[in-house]
């Protein structure tokens, strides 16, 4: 049995995506001899930050920088708990293969979050 939940929509899921790749860019960016400059790896440590990025703030509080500020989250998908350590691991090392997170289940989930077992939620503001 799987927790009730409220499907993320897909503009959603790629800002708040698109964001957090943005926001390690321009870290990497600044830290490696502006944009206008050539820095030999400046792709992978954008990739390996975009994964640290994800993956810690994912395991401590269920939602990376582009997440919270689009107002979504990541819980368990089979009771709607917060997520683990090694799922969020396993999420974040298959979303940085893209292939995973442009392939959807019925649930709406991609395939990274079908197998990490979280999926992407509206957290519920407060009246």
């Amino acid at each position: 049995m799987s927790a009730q939940f409220t499907r993320v929509s897909l503009g959603r899921r790629m800002s708040a995506l698109m964001l957090d790749w943005w926001a390690c860019f321009f870290v990497v960016v600044a830290t490696t001899g502006g944009l206008f400059t050539h820095s030999p790896g400046r792709e992978f440590k954008i990739t390996a930050l975009f994964f640290a990025e994800v993956a810690i703030l994912s395991a401590l509080q269920g939602a990376s920088l582009g997440h919270r500020i689009f107002g979504i989250k990541i819980i368990r998908f089979a009771d709607g708990g917060a997520i683990t350590p090694v799922q969020a691991l396993i999420r974040s090392a298959l979303l940085i293969t893209v292939i995973f997170a442009i392939t959807f289940d019925e649930n709406g989930r991609g395939m990274h979050e079908r197998f990490s077992g979280t999926v992407l939620t509206r957290v519920k503001r407060a009246s």
